[in-house]
């Protein structure tokens, strides 16, 4: 985790730099009030408490890893956000540090550790092996990489937060199908997810969790229990006694050939468009 000295001291080596980095105050809270909130938050209530982590270095991976184990979480988020800029850099460089990243901290903390990673990865089913064989107790789908905005009057960049819609759900859907029941880590669905139906397709895809953060942000905490109550309507309407019962049920866990099934899939739909 980058610490506010990291970011001022090599600011100052460079004129240019100066501007690329956000003022101190600009952060809401840093690392220390972080691990007082985890504090505070599992003192508040009674239901797990699962902990987000975004490191740079090896070394505040792990620091900031037994930290928050220190602190109180029940479990572990690895927030593994690494866009590949450097052209000498291979795709195998980059999964073998997220690989890294996950197996140094399941080897210093004791409670479970999940990775959170994006869809831009070679082959995502072989890094969810690998992370599965450093110890990943579960695996968070997907990521999002915030695209800035420029400002073509002030040649300035832009940043910009915009909240998810239901449509992100699809290529998170995809993946958890193809990964459901074929990786040994639970999956959970992040970012998407907005309705009851929502969830369900979620849960029916392979999750065994989906994070609702936009939706929340939207329509305030108290819209958890909307979608809650929407999902027990749904099911007992469709006679399902439990989400073990409706986990994965639309996964690719019983194709014989999932690369088939994935290129009829993608003939059906291209032939699906009327004009």
């Amino acid at each position: 985790m980058t610490t506010f000295k990291d970011i001022e001291e090599p600011a100052g080596a460079f004129a240019e730099a100066l501007s690329y980095f956000p003022d101190p105050p600009d952060f809401v809270i840093g690392p220390e009030e972080y691990l007082e909130q985890i504090q505070k938050i599992k003192k508040a209530i009674s239901i797990p408490v699962i902990a987000s982590l975004n490191g740079v270095t090896p070394r505040g991976w792990l620091e900031y890893a037994r930290l928050i184990q220190q602190a109180g979480a029940d479990a572990m988020e690895l927030n593994v956000y690494l866009v590949a800029t450097d052209p000498a850099e291979t795709g195998e460089d980059i999964e073998i540090r997220t690989i890294e990243i996950v197996r140094k901290v399941k080897e210093e903390v004791d409670i479970p550790v999940a990775a959170k990673i994006s869809p831009f990865y070679s082959s995502v089913s072989n890094l969810a092996k690998s992370l599965e064989d450093v110890g990943a107790d579960g695996l968070v789908l997907f990521n999002r990489f915030y695209q800035p905005d420029i400002d073509v009057d002030e040649l300035e960049i832009v940043p910009q937060l915009k909240f998810s819609d239901s449509s992100e759900l699809l290529l998170r859907m995809h993946w958890l199908a193809i990964l459901s029941g074929r990786v040994a880590p639970s999956l959970a669905a992040s970012g998407g997810v907005h309705t009851s139906l929502d969830a369900i397709k979620a849960v029916m895809s392979g999750a065994h969790a989906v994070q609702m953060v936009s939706a929340l942000l939207a329509h305030s905490p108290e819209y958890l229990r909307v979608v809650l109550e929407g999902m027990v309507r749904w099911m007992e309407d469709h006679e399902y006694a439990s989400l073990q019962q409706m986990r994965g049920n639309m996964s690719l866990e019983k194709s014989p050939n999932p690369a088939a099934f994935e290129r009829v899939n993608y003939m059906r739909v291209l032939q699906s468009w009327r004009g």
